[in-house]
């Protein structure tokens, strides 16, 4: 924990007893103070030493200098990690960082996740504001970003709704001097042109400091999508196929996007002041998409010969957020946080199926619209105990609504009318804790706390039954203890013991279903094309973990490190699919609903190098590395093996970079390659659900004009292979099996960057 705007924080303390009076360290303080007494005791009074010559020298407090001193495990990642590559979208770049994994196809967006582990385990803070679930973080353009601090534990102070981990994501703070740069790109996929423009200016006016950003993208490309459906009825001797079926899919889809954010500061000679944070997103998607279904083995006719489907969505997201920080006097510090937001979206996707004769068979019409709004306020206050001891202490309330408005029709007739046209659910989280952070001696710092939570959730059954908005309250009381230990200037031991949790989706508790396409109501559907519904039952996941880290700082900024982690979860939030009596259909359906299914632990190692060749070897050239490499494992309990894994947690996961500057000439150039393997998942004793491998290459040319003239040659996905995915269903019943494969593409972009 660090007091903000003041020097006095994060540095040396004066001595002992300054100004007169003497410091009274907290709790922590006492017993840890005592422990260190005792050691001291044991060991004999050094000799005086000799008069030594003492050198001082600064160094600029940069990434690297952050994260060697942050007594949590974290990782700071700066503006010229940020735009190194020139990355259309904040997903490509997470790709690349350590421990951190994208999931989806390469280029078409997919939530990020830490340490391998599904969506929700990982927590998203946008200037240290909680993002809800919704909130895609490619509505953000990379121009926007001033840097990005990766948590690997959670502390008191940042939130425990952090099971694998937090990315905190700081957008650009105003200059103390005119600054104004403009971007403008032209990106080139499967032979359609990707045009972009961001224009950023920061300045001052006495004391008043403002930045705003605006990015603009047009991203028109197409998907060939290929699924191969199996059904085996093992009712039969012989075990015959009952039903082949191979869907083909090619899809157009155009994608444009506008962000506005700014920062507006007022400051006073102390560093107090004020602090507007604005933020407006607004993505448009338009899709077309051809269907052909062959079908090989079953009844004839098929249920379709060919099908046209035409997506609309839209999504429109406000949000302002407000800081004042204000000194009390030298040793206490009061920060008051509010924030607001609210997120409107719509989607229309009329899908027309065919017979082989150009007939219209069905035409299914689903329209959505969704409202999430939120407001958020905090008080924070810092205490300097001095002698290095600091202790922060806050309140926190955030209070979240979702509204549900949808209408699904079959050829022109409503479905679902038990369910209504609009649900609700609610959240409200109160949260308090304390923070306490002391040196002990020059090689040890510890850092511990407490934060208690209570959260109440309100789903909507949607009127399907007699149980109307269920209302779940439970409380998380999160002890968290954070140990480092510097034995010399170059090497950093880390400890942690915390307890965390995951908090299920205000989306995830509403319990209207959402249909199957491929298989209309009222007759049957197959268990991997399910309806989907929510679950206003559903608990939070808790977990307590440890995690030991060690790092080796190298000259010139690098290093080189290893992570260890181990959680134990209770209460885990899966997604099953089951074979249910439902009202919306004659015939029984398979649905998809999210439900708690027992305990589970993970663990995994996270090793990481980075830094130049010259700065190891002088003969050496200028190149630069990055690697980083994760392997993960774990079990769900309940769940027989083998693979009985968390959702979508991988094996193991890969990073390889390398740059370099020519030294005669002003151009710089590098690569990058990612790679996970391919898994499968056990998600009960009868499904099983497959990730293929994904395989990533990534390269960048980059030259400079001058200063303030330059030209960046891009290429993302240079070596494109197929995205596959599949399942299966395995009952005393019926087998069956699907599999998607989803044609990816290169993609190239050149970017003249200017600064005006």
């Amino acid at each position: 924990m660090r007091r903000p705007d003041c020097p006095r924080f994060g540095c040396s303390s004066a001595p002992h007893g300054h100004r007169g009076r003497p410091r009274r360290p907290g709790a922590w303080g006492l017993v840890l103070a005592g422990l260190h007494v005792a050691a001291s005791a044991q060991q004999p009074s050094p000799a005086p030493a000799a008069p030594q010559a003492i050198e001082v020298t600064g160094q600029r407090a940069d990434e690297t200098i952050e994260r060697r001193d942050s007594t949590a495990a974290k990782i700071v990642v700066g503006r010229g990690e940020i735009e190194r590559y020139g990355d259309a979208s904040l997903g490509e770049l997470f790709k690349r960082l350590p421990g951190v994994t994208v999931q989806g196809a390469p280029r078409r967006g997919g939530s990020v996740r830490m340490r391998g582990l599904g969506s929700g385990y990982t927590q998203i803070l946008l200037d240290g504001e909680r993002v809800p679930a919704s909130f895609s973080i490619d509505s953000i353009a990379p121009e926007q970003i001033e840097r990005i601090e990766i948590l690997r534990a959670p502390t008191a102070e940042s939130g425990t709704r952090s099971i694998a981990g937090t990315i905190n994501i700081i957008t650009r703070e105003g200059s103390n001097k005119r600054s104004e740069e403009l971007r403008l790109g032209l990106g080139y996929e499967s032979s359609h042109p990707q045009p972009s423009i961001n224009w950023t200016r920061s300045d001052r006016a006495g004391n008043l400091a403002y930045g705003w950003s605006l990015g603009m993208q047009d991203e028109p490309a197409p998907r060939d999508i290929d699924s191969v459906n199996t059904v085996v009825d093992r009712r039969l001797d012989n075990g015959a196929t009952e039903l082949s079926q191979r869907e083909t899919s090619h899809t157009h889809e155009r994608r444009r996007r506008v962000n506005l954010g700014g920062r507006l500061q007022w400051r006073d000679e102390q560093g107090d002041g004020l602090t507007l944070t604005p933020l407006f997103t607004h993505t448009a998607t338009r899709s077309e998409r051809e269907t052909q279904l062959v079908q090989s083995v079953g009844a004839t006719p098929p249920l379709y010969d060919h099908a046209f489907t035409l997506g609309r969505n839209r999504n429109n997201q406000f949000r302002l957020g407000a800081r004042w920080r204000q000194t009390l006097d030298e040793d206490r510090r009061l920060e008051l946080r509010a924030g607001v937001r609210e997120s409107r979206g719509a989607s229309h996707s009329p899908r027309d199926e065919f017979d082989a004769a150009g007939t219209r068979l069905r035409r299914l019409h689903d329209d959505a619209h969704t409202r999430e709004r939120s407001a958020s306020a905090g008080a924070k206050l810092w205490l300097d105990l001095g002698d290095d001891h600091q202790v922060v202490g806050g309140v926190e309330l955030e209070a979240a609504r979702r509204q549900d408005a949808r209408t699904t029709l079959q050829d022109d007739v409503p479905l679902l009318l038990d369910f209504g046209d609009e649900l609700h659910a609610r959240s409200l989280r109160f949260a308090l804790y304390a923070q306490d952070e002391w040196t002990l001696a020059p090689q040890w710092t510890l850092q511990a706390g407490l934060r208690i939570e209570r959260i109440t959730t309100r789903g909507d059954t949607g009127g399907s039954d007699s149980g109307g908005s269920p209302v779940n309250r439970s409380r998380v009381a999160s002890p968290l203890l954070h140990l480092l230990y510097k034995p010399d200037a170059s090497d950093r031991w880390r400890l942690g013991l915390t307890r965390s949790y995951r908090s299920p989706s205000l989306q995830s508790l509403l319990a209207r279903p959402s249909l199957s396409a491929r298989f209309p109501v009222p007759g049957p559907n197959l268990p991997t094309a399910p309806d989907r519904a929510g679950n206003p039952a559903l608990k939070p996941e808790l977990a307590t973990g440890i995690d030991l880290a060690y790092e080796h700082y190298l000259p010139g900024g690098g290093l080189v490190g290893a992570s260890l982690f181990h959680r134990r979860l209770r209460d885990v939030m899966r997604t099953l699919t089951t074979l249910q009596t439902v009202p919306w259909a004659a015939a029984p359906r398979w649905v998809a609903v999210p439900v708690n299914i027992g305990n589970a632990r993970t663990s995994g190692i996270e090793l990481e190098a980075k830094g130049r060749l010259d700065t190891l070897w002088p003969d050496a050239p200028r190149l630069g590395f990055n690697a980083n490499a994760s392997f993960f494992r774990s079990r769900v309990d309940g769940v027989p093996g083998p693979d009985n894994r968390l959702d979508e947690q991988p094996k193991s996961s890969l990073n390889l970079g390398l740059d370099y500057r020519l030294p005669n000439l002003p151009l710089s150039f590098g690569a990058s390659w990612s790679r996970v393997p391919e898994y499968q998942t056990r998600l009960s004793d009868s499904q099983l659900a497959f990730q293929g491998r994904k395989s990533v290459l990534d390269a960048y040319a980059l030259w400079s004009f001058s200063e303030m003239v330059r030209l960046r040659l891009s290429v993302s996905n240079a070596a494109p292979i197929d995205s596959e995915s599949g399942g299966s269903v395995d009952t005393d019943t019926v087998r069956e099996t699907s599999r998607s494969v989803t044609r990816t593409d290169r993609a190239w972009q050149l970017r003249l960057e200017m600064k005006l």
